[in-house]
């Protein structure tokens, strides 16, 4: 007779998660969610088959080195110093409050000071996976508050890396009566240098240079074979030579190969593995939940559940705003970082086996994933919707952007300084700065042509003056704001802007106050120009039909490469 467990475990495993998957995506749920509960289906708490767990905990072991190490492949360490000023002091301070919530929490359930203090790291951590689905789909990814969302959980991500890397140490103080914690302690960072000096002297220059020859072969097959090498190993020497976690070491893998100039293939090739056993690690910690431990520790299930789901997100919220960021950049981050998933489950299976948490930490935390993830989609709309709410309430809003205001004024007075010293200069008025704007502002440099750049994000107008450029902050459609700007002189506007309501309320107020600009617009769709155009724009761009027009000159570009059109055709 064969040994088929682990192909049972995997053939079973996968089919549960495909089944629920399916049925959470049909009802408007993260898959995410239908893959945890696969795993309780397939799990020995609830009848039927039942996996092997020893089997799905190694599994679930080779899941967190690939997720961690795609999270090494795309973590742009120029990303997070993008947006540093708001994403470090916002992460840390609300990873603060959320682990003194868990904290509490956990000491009142009768745990120890380090089981309650992982317990509330876990809570703060939110799912990148998540958090990356949530702005996708509403359009935010791009967007100056999406990048501040994506560099605090950037640093929420460092944040468990190092809180991973002391676990051990934690332990070892706790068995000896912790007097050794600051040893241990020291001596596991020692350890964690060691290896990330290696990966940065022989690794930055090794791996490189290997997927490049590896690729020059030409055969996928051992490109990928390379890069899951790569992968495996680094997380295995990480741990038997210097103690560290597999997850970090599978991170310093990822962030060397990321050096690479084939690192685009090498994510392309590491994305079907690491999904397929991402699957695995939810389903195995979805096995390991036992759900009768609701009703042995409801309180402690309910309060994670107000930690994530009220705490994270109303102090997130508050350090945007106190640090002069604008609601809209405080309402996608609170909603997108109101819920916890692959971190907070690799570090309750971390204390777990060290002994730092006790088994209902562990099904606190899958139920409170469970519920968070579900709720996210529905949550982050919501607060999303709040932001025009709260515009028809003047007075609470000019609370609300105080400080932004504050800063904003005192930007355009700057502005209108540099305006006032070059009275005689034509410019061309941009309004929006994000890649559409900054690609119009540059060709209109090449073109000799100065720009006045108008934006809602008060960060970059800040940046832009830095940079000895002219930028006020404020809402184009404010009459107010073009005139400041220099409407009156200036020969063409630019509405950057794909939002056909916000063109056509900024080329409405232009109107009233410069009849003879010249009105550059641009959608998204050959549906929305019509509004535009009668209201009297010189020009409308269609991203769909730029987009058309593009790939039917690469098409033909190929087709003429390939001798398939003559060399002279049209």
């Amino acid at each position: 007779m064969h040994d088929i467990n682990l192909i049972t475990t995997i053939a079973f495993g996968l089919l549960a998660a495909l089944i629920c998957g399916l049925l959470a995506k049909r009802i408007g749920l993260s898959p995410i969610v239908g893959y945890l509960i696969a795993g309780i289906v397939v799990g020995p708490y609830t009848p039927g088959f039942v996996g092997d767990v020893a089997l799905g905990k190694q599994l679930a072991e080779i899941g967190v080195i690939l997720l961690m190490f795609g999270v090494g492949l795309h973590f742009h360490l120029d990303d997070l110093i993008a947006v540093k000023g708001i994403a470090i002091p916002g992460a840390l301070g609300q990873s603060a409050v959320a682990t003194l919530g868990g904290l509490g929490l956990a000491v009142a359930a009768g745990w120890t000071v380090g089981g309650g203090t992982v317990l509330g790291i876990a809570a703060a951590v939110a799912s990148t996976v998540v958090l990356l689905r949530a702005l996708t789909d509403h359009g935010l990814i791009e967007t100056p508050e999406g990048r501040v969302a994506v560099g605090w959980l950037v640093v929420e991500d460092i944040i468990t890396v190092l809180v991973l890397v002391l676990l051990p140490a934690v332990a070892v103080s706790g068995t000896s009566g912790g007097e050794n914690i600051w040893a241990a302690a020291g001596v596991a960072v020692l350890k964690l240098g060691a290896l990330g000096a290696i990966m940065a002297l022989f690794g930055a220059k090794f791996v490189p240079w290997l997927l490049l020859r590896v690729a020059r072969l030409k055969s996928r097959e051992l490109f990928t074979l390379t890069v899951l090498v790569i992968a495996m190993a680094v997380a295995t020497l990480g741990y038997t030579a210097f103690g560290a976690s597999m997850a970090l070491g599978a991170f310093l893998a990822g962030m060397v190969v990321g050096q690479s100039k084939v690192s685009h293939q090498a994510a392309a090739d590491a994305l079907p593995m690491r999904d397929a056993f991402a699957v695995l690690f939810f389903v195995s910690v979805g096995m390991l939940f036992d759900f009768r431990q609701i009703l042995h520790s409801p309180g402690l299930i309910v309060g994670l559940l107000v930690v994530v789901l009220v705490v994270k997100p109303l102090v997130a919220l508050a350090i945007v705003l106190v640090s002069g960021h604008s609601l809209r950049t405080g309402l996608t981050v609170a909603g997108g970082l109101a819920q916890i998933g692959e971190f907070s489950f690799i570090l309750a299976e971390s204390a777990k086996a060290l002994g730092l948490m006790p088994e209902a930490g562990h099904h606190a935390l899958v139920a409170c994933a469970i519920v968070s993830i579900s709720v996210n989609p529905w949550l982050f709309k919501r607060m999303l919707a709040l932001e025009p709410w709260l515009q028809t309430k003047p007075r609470l809003m000019a609370l609300i952007n105080r400080r932004v205001a504050a800063l904003g004024q005192g930007a355009n007075v700057a502005a209108a300084a540099r305006l006032a010293a070059k009275p005689t200069v034509e410019r061309v008025i941009i309004v929006g700065y994000g890649p559409v704007g900054r690609t119009v502002a540059r060709r209109a440099k090449e073109f000799g042509l100065e720009s006045v750049v108008i934006d809602l994000n008060v960060d970059t107008v800040l940046a832009l003056q830095g940079e000895g450029k002219v930028a006020l902050y404020g809402d184009a459609t404010n009459a107010e704001i073009l005139r400041e700007a220099g409407i009156a002189r200036a020969p063409y506007l630019v509405i950057s802007s794909p939002d056909p309501a916000v063109g056509l309320a900024v080329l409405t107020a232009a109107r009233e106050l410069s009849p003879k600009i010249k009105v550059l617009a641009r959608v998204r769709y050959l549906a929305e120009g019509g509004a535009l155009e009668q209201a009297g724009a010189d020009a409308v761009c269609y991203d769909e039909a730029e987009a058309a027009t593009a790939l039917g000159v690469v098409l033909r570009a190929h087709l003429k490469a390939d001798g398939a059109i003559p060399g002279g055709a049209a």
